[in-house]
């Protein structure tokens, strides 16, 4: 059984989905969380080796493209949206799926491609690792979350690398505007490569996932957004530990969303005390939500610090309308903004 999910503001724009989607967060990362070792996917194209030197690369035609490289071992895969409408030297977004998802999954749903068409934008989505061979992966994003790719101990933030220098062989991009963003777990890797790989990202875009991190120390300020509803009933905004993923008794402990966006402020050289410098209040199918932007002002070089904060809001992808039967695990859906119209609004601001 599948549901349909709707994407606002693009136009016609629908995913028919079995068990993916925001709620794969949720339902099949409970599988992801509790299992062993196991096969890792094969992807479209063959293994690049590990540390090869790039060379000028080929633009790859329009549409998507699935390649494979050998990381620590591991065949991983990730999947590439090029416009159609390029430029040259095009930005590139990297968006990393939440736990018990893929990147064909975290593609499918979120609507990132359709911005990209509009915008120029090379849109880049990896795969995690799972014991399953394309289905339930997660990243290691940090002390506490997730799964199998914390338990083993998986080398992420050099396998994101590792793409974007595998990417280069194939397809020009400008080296200086690569921003990243994810969900939940996904959001939780997207801060860990800002904070372990500073020097190749120009901006980062967190959402409904805190920074998890023991030590976190970046070579340079990199500008951030992070969207996150503080009525979210799985990564909880407060901090603590998380509800038990269903079928199973493990969950897992979050940090404080305002932790971390205290550490980038002071990291980024801003005023400690956000301003609230936009607020909206929701109408129609989304009456009892708000929405409040706060900004972290005086920042080092321009690197911004923002956070989008909703009330009434659950867990899934802004933007992204499930139905009540999901709504019931993750909360209600929103359409006041579109995150991916937002991740592309703000960092594209930015260049490194």
């Amino acid at each position: 059984m599948g549901i349909t999910a709707r994407v606002p503001g693009i136009r016609g724009h629908r995913v028919l989905r079995a068990l993916t989607g925001p709620v794969v967060t949720v339902v099949a990362l409970a599988a992801a969380v509790a299992a062993g070792c196991g096969a890792q996917p094969a992807g479209v194209g063959g293994p690049a080796p590990e540390g090869s030197p790039p060379t000028e690369a080929p633009s790859l035609s329009a549409g998507d493209h699935a390649f494979t490289l050998v990381h620590d071992g591991r065949a991983r895969r990730y999947v590439v949206h090029v416009p159609t409408a390029v430029a040259d030297s095009p930005a590139l977004v990297m968006a990393l799926h939440g736990g018990g998802g893929t990147a064909d999954q975290f593609k499918s749903e979120n609507g990132m491609d359709e911005v990209a068409d509009r915008n120029g934008f090379v849109a880049v989505y990896p795969d995690g690792t799972g014991a399953f061979d394309g289905r339930l992966y997660t990243w290691n994003s940090g002390h506490n979350c997730c799964g199998y790719a914390l338990d083993q101990k998986v080398d992420d933030v050099g396998f994101l690398l590792a793409v974007l220098n595998d990417l280069a062989r194939r397809q020009r991009y400008d080296d200086h505007r690569i921003y990243v963003t994810g969900h939940s777990n996904g959001a939780m890797m997207a801060y860990r490569l800002a904070a372990e790989a500073a020097d190749r990202v120009a901006a980062v875009v967190p959402v409904g996932g805190a920074m998890a991190l023991s030590a976190p120390a970046p070579t340079r300020p990199v500008p951030l957004l992070h969207i996150h509803s503080v009525d979210d009933p799985r990564a909880l905004y407060e901090g603590g530990e998380g509800p038990p993923f269903p079928l199973t008794n493990r969950s897992v402990p979050h940090e404080r969303v305002m932790d971390g966006l205290d550490f980038w402020a002071d990291r980024n050289g801003c005023r400690p005390e956000p301003v609230p410098v936009e607020q909206r209040t929701g109408q129609l199918g989304n009456r009892g939500q708000t929405l409040t932007r706060l900004r972290w002002s005086g920042c080092t070089d321009g690197a911004t610090v923002e956070h989008l904060r909703f009330t009434g809001v659950g867990h899934g992808w802004p933007g992204v309308e499930v139905g009540r039967m999901w709504q019931r695990l993750l909360g209600p859906s929103t359409t006041m903004v579109n995150a991916s119209e937002e991740v592309w609004a703000f960092a594209s601001r930015f260049r490194r």
